[in-house]
């Protein structure tokens, strides 16, 4: 693992679930506001082969987001299993949950809102999320799920630790932060 820096770290594709339109995913990671960590996840790529929500008028929190389109990060304190997911979908929806193990007692964060914001061109997306943490250091891993425009589905990550997507794995957890 290596300590979270402003630094830019690349997705890539889990190779049992290829998606040619993508060109690059890469994520800018950095310290916000004490305890809040600010994400720029930019996607280059076909966008026009790709599933894309509509943007909604406002954010707003939404579950299964996974099922589509959408941006990951896993959080974890310094020690210990207890793990926070966000998720962000370019429609500007979003979920949080908290679990105390590896996908153990799930439950949804109602007061982590993510600040977000999405922008688009011809070829690029990018969405910028910024996120409380819950904790002043710890290990984050970041993946994203992208929808293909004939529904198929490719997971990418940091690391992809088994034979199967699994962003949860505590092996995805790559980078530290303080």
């Amino acid at each position: 693992m290596s300590a979270l820096q402003p630094a830019v770290a690349r997705l890539g594709c889990h190779p049992a679930w290829p998606c040619a339109a993508v060109r690059l995913l890469e994520v800018r990671a950095s310290p916000a506001a004490p305890g809040s960590l600010r994400l720029t996840y930019t996607l280059h790529a076909d966008l026009a082969s790709l599933r894309l929500p509509a943007q909604l008028p406002a954010p707003r929190r939404s579950d299964e987001l996974w099922r589509h389109t959408c941006f990951e990060a896993f959080v974890a304190g310094a020690s210990g299993a207890a793990y926070r997911e966000f998720n962000f979908s370019p429609s500007l929806a979003w979920a949080a949950y908290e679990f105390t193990g590896y996908r153990e007692g799930m439950r949804p964060l109602e007061d982590a809102v993510p600040l977000l914001d999405v922008r688009l061109a011809a070829d690029t997306l990018v969405l910028d999320a910024t996120l409380a943490t819950g904790c002043p250091r710890g290990r984050l891993a970041l993946a994203a799920v992208l929808e293909a425009s004939d529904g198929t589905l490719s997971y990418w990550a940091l690391r992809h630790p088994g034979p199967r997507p699994d962003f949860h794995h505590p092996e995805g957890f790559q980078l530290e932060f303080s």
